[in-house]
């Protein structure tokens, strides 16, 4: 039975969307993210809270959602003739793929950075550094930079990369430009001297 299978991976996908939906239009509304609560998700969605917990240990994980839509847009489709571009100008496409992806939902995004910073969470910080060091990983796939990893050159590249994508993301947490144009700048100047 593959089609049944299947059809309940599908469904259990489209539960998992609409939870993280649901969790961030709550967050709007009440101006927090960490006013939202899982039960009341599952009130909003008509589903048993046990069906939430099924695929979200907490709000975090959640949260985890919310950025893993960013990474699937940032090693989406690229635009006709993506590779003939220098390599520092596929970065900056795929770094604005990544915030264009969370930029709906800009000032929730932030306070879900803020909620994994938060002091007691210490529990939330390592896991945020391997996703971090993922992120960067993914981007210079997505880039398609040149080069093996493990190589002096690539370690150095992940260095710089983590460097400018933290000192991005602090800047697009403030940026209310229109089209986000001051972080657009800022990754332009930044990357481009890389080449």
């Amino acid at each position: 039975m593959p089609n049944a299978r299947g059809s309940d991976r599908a469904r259990g996908h489209d539960l998992a969307a609409r939870i993280v939906d649901a969790a961030i239009a709550i967050a709007e509304e009440r101006g927090r993210w960490s006013a939202v609560r899982l039960h009341d998700v599952a009130d909003r969605l008509g589903v048993p809270t046990a069906e939430v917990l099924d695929h979200f240990r907490d709000l975090d994980g959640a949260a985890d959602a919310w950025f893993m839509r960013a990474l699937k847009a940032m090693v989406g489709e690229k635009p006709p003739g993506f590779l003939e571009l220098p390599e520092w100008r596929r970065i900056e496409l795929c770094l604005l793929a990544w915030f264009d992806a969370l930029a709906p939902h800009r000032r929730v995004t932030a306070q879900m950075l803020g909620g994994k910073l938060h002091l007691p969470h210490l529990h939330h910080w390592v896991p945020m550094i391997f996703s971090l060091s993922r992120t960067v990983q993914w981007l210079r796939e997505a880039a398609q930079l040149s080069g093996e990893y493990e190589t002096d050159k690539a370690k150095r590249e992940e260095v710089g990369l983590t460097a400018v994508f933290l000192a991005a993301l602090l800047v697009w947490t403030r940026d209310d430009s229109e089209g986000q144009e001051r972080t657009r700048r800022f990754l332009r100047r930044e990357l481009r001297p890389l080449g």
